[in-house]
């Protein structure tokens, strides 16, 4: 997380009454430029990050809208007594010829905060400025996440791509779309995102992958990678098992095979099961096995037209 302090060096901020402007519309008292103090935080930005998820665009648009109002608080702890600061406006950055590394033009959500210059605060105050209290996390609501690879959402059953893994050369991703609320923004000991610092946290654990990144969630860590492996291969193997049941349906009748090209994505692997039963019996009986051994007792005439050996 990098932050950009004013005031920092003693410098005043570019305009102080525009500045006061915007932070008196969340105070009920008018307060002076003595009373607070401003800092600057990236909040996010559109890089790919350690948890293998990336902000587009669209994201980005949305969070900077909502993240004005929302208080600075410190490891998601939702509670009054952890708000610290507020943001009181945001802007999206990008710099000409800076790149993220997709190789699509760089883009951060800056947010400007401010607290009162108390004594409670001035520990705070001081660490900002040391340099100590750097990383951030923003805790948002995203309903959509898009895979880089296929393009299709995820969602339980997945589309058997996995983050972090590449696919003809393509590392695998997932994009987040259709931003439903933010929620706060936290200081944090240790950052997802490389460069802005950002932990995100997808609603309150609304999953159970979002649980086993929380706090009280991470000692489950290992048990959910190892869930997610047997699901993966299970995902495998139902999706081989669909395949072979096209396949006998096909060979029972070209007709049943259209009826369930669309129609077996969204079965399950005991229904899956059943049919490849029921296709196996039906291509018995009408294909039986014939031997051209005679039973016992029984002579048979062979003069070699039925039967090619």
């Amino acid at each position: 997380m990098k932050i950009y302090k004013s005031g920092a060096d003693g410098a005043a901020a570019p305009n102080i009454e525009a500045e006061l402007e915007a932070i008196n519309a969340f105070a009920k008292t008018e307060l002076t430029a003595e009373q607070v103090y401003t800092f600057s935080v990236v909040l996010c930005d559109n890089e790919v990050d350690r948890d293998y998820e990336k902000f587009s665009e669209e994201a980005l648009g949305t969070l900077s809208e909502l993240f004005v109002g929302r208080t600075g608080i410190f490891d998601h702890d939702w509670k009054a007594t952890n708000q610290t600061a507020r943001i009181y406006r945001t802007e999206i950055i990008r710099e000409k010829g800076v790149l993220n590394s997709l190789g699509e033009p760089y883009a951060m959500l800056k947010g400007w905060a401010y607290m009162l210059r108390n004594e409670k605060n001035a520990e705070l105050i001081e660490e900002i400025e040391a340099g100590i209290k750097k990383e951030t996390s923003v805790g948002c609501s995203v309903a959509r996440r898009v895979c880089s690879i296929c393009g299709e959402e995820a969602h339980p059953n997945g589309c058997g791509h996995i983050p972090g893994r590449e696919y003809s050369g393509k590392i695998c991703y997932l994009e987040l779309f259709d931003v439903k609320d933010a929620y706060e923004w936290s200081f944090v000991a240790v950052p997802a995102q490389r460069a802005a610092g950002v932990v995100k946290r997808f609603g309150a654990s609304d999953s159970l992958k979002d649980f086993v990144q929380t706090k009280q969630g991470g000692r489950f860590f290992a048990e959910y990678e190892a869930l997610e492996k047997d699901a993966a291969l299970g995902r495998e193997y139902k999706n081989a098992l669909r395949n072979e049941v096209l396949r006998l349906g096909l060979l029972c009748d070209p007709k049943i095979y259209e009826a369930l090209s669309e129609n077996a994505k969204f079965m399950g692997a005991s229904e899956l099961e059943n049919l490849k039963e029921a296709f196996e019996k039906r291509l018995e009986d009408s294909f039986p096995p014939r031997t051209q051994l005679p039973g016992r007792d029984k002579t048979v005439s062979f003069d070699g037209d039925e039967y090619m050996v």
